[in-house]
């Protein structure tokens, strides 16, 4: 067998799949557990337990699937036309959503595509042991990819390429054959630090290390319980992850509009009016988040941060009525309209009683029932 010519043909078919770039690397990850433990220890894993389950096994790849010598990472562009990032967030009426989320949960397509790949190296090669992953089990899929080539971990620990900036997803395809290794990426973001000052919560405390309890993604996403009360003005409109760390980066200049229809914005988001988004029951929110991302977040942690972006949108009478209209549903969302309806009063030429009350329980972090 020619691994060399097996190896350009790999990244052949990849093309053919919808991947935008291929790379191979070996499955010696022990340089990053130090480093993956130190983040553990600090916590700053959040609620993600999970993470700190499966602890070490993120940098053994070879532990996942044993025989593992080779792992093909691979991306696919998520970024879809009209992405309307300024407009969208300049305008705290409407909810803004995190740009990959905006079509079809990429999760399913992306594996499909691998298993597809591994069918077709099995294939040419007779017996393969095969697996892809893609977020579904752990292991260190940026580390990979850099080791891979596809691009390098900037500050704020995504991938970048200078090619294609950071608008991709990412997968990988374990394999038990010594196909050859591409060359690593180096790092190219030299002094800027614009993600990090960027950063609306503060979360990247330095280069390269995320805080997760005071990334907005996190909140809005892996996060499920009462969001603290220092990061909710800054959340704005952000109702579903957040992309400030890749608008302001310079490589993002070069990125490339996904190929992938799937990936386009759903009809459903061309006008996303806070107030609209909130009034959707549980079944019209389940019935139009079919094969979201959105999906798996449910329908009360959806509302929560959608109060949230209307307790820091602009006055509006309509939004107060909707937030009056839903307390006593939900001890979880009555914490948070409380502190939406002390928002939007303080916006009032004049306060009665019954607000200054409100904005004074909110403004000094009182239990509800002060």
């Amino acid at each position: 067998m020619d691994y060399h010519q097996l190896a350009d043909q790999i990244k052949l078919w990849a093309k053919q799949l919808g991947f935008d770039k291929v790379g191979i690397c070996d499955v010696d990850l022990s340089e990053h557990e130090a480093e993956l433990q130190r983040w553990l220890d600090a916590g700053y894993h959040g609620d993600m337990d999970w993470m700190a389950r499966h602890g070490m096994l993120r940098a053994r790849p070879d532990e996942l699937l044993p025989g593992t010598i080779r792992v093909i990472s691979a991306r696919m562009n998520y970024l879809p036309p009209q992405a309307q990032f300024a407009s969208n967030l300049d305008d705290p009426s409407q909810a803004y959503i995190s740009r990959y989320a905006l079509g079809r949960d990429y999760h399913k397509l992306v594996r499909n595509q691998l298993k597809k790949l591994g069918e077709k190296i099995e294939q040419a090669v007779g017996q393969l042991g095969y697996r892809p992953f893609v977020d579904s089990a752990p292991i260190l899929e940026r580390p990979l990819a850099q080791k891979a080539g596809l691009g390098w971990s900037g500050k704020h620990s995504l991938i970048l390429d200078k090619d294609a900036g950071s608008w991709f997803f990412l997968g990988e395809l374990l394999v038990d054959i010594p196909l050859p290794v591409d060359t690593p990426a180096s790092n190219e973001c030299g002094k800027c630090q614009a993600c990090m000052t960027s950063c609306p919560t503060g979360a990247i405390t330095e280069e390269g290390v995320v805080d997760a309890r005071r990334c907005i993604s996190y909140l809005t996403i892996e996060f499920a319980g009462v969001i603290p009360l220092e990061f909710r003005q800054a959340m704005g409109n952000r109702i579903y992850g957040c992309d400030d760390c890749q608008l302001v980066c310079p490589w993002n200049r070069f990125s490339d509009v996904t190929e992938q229809t799937d990936f386009h914005r759903r009809d459903i988001f061309n006008d996303p009016d806070l107030v609209t988004l909130f009034e959707w029951d549980e079944e019209t929110f389940l019935r139009n988040m079919q094969g979201s991302a959105i999906r798996r977040i449910g329908h009360e942690q959806w509302q929560r941060n959608l109060i949230v972006a209307m307790g820091n949108a602009p006055y509006s009478g309509r939004i107060i009525a909707t937030l009056e209209s839903h307390q006593g549903r939900s001890e979880l969302l009555d914490t948070h309209i409380e502190w939406a309806l002390a928002q939007q009063y303080q916006q009032l030429p004049q306060t009665n009683n019954k607000h200054q009350r409100l904005i004074r329980i909110i403004q000094k972090g009182l239990p509800r029932d002060a």
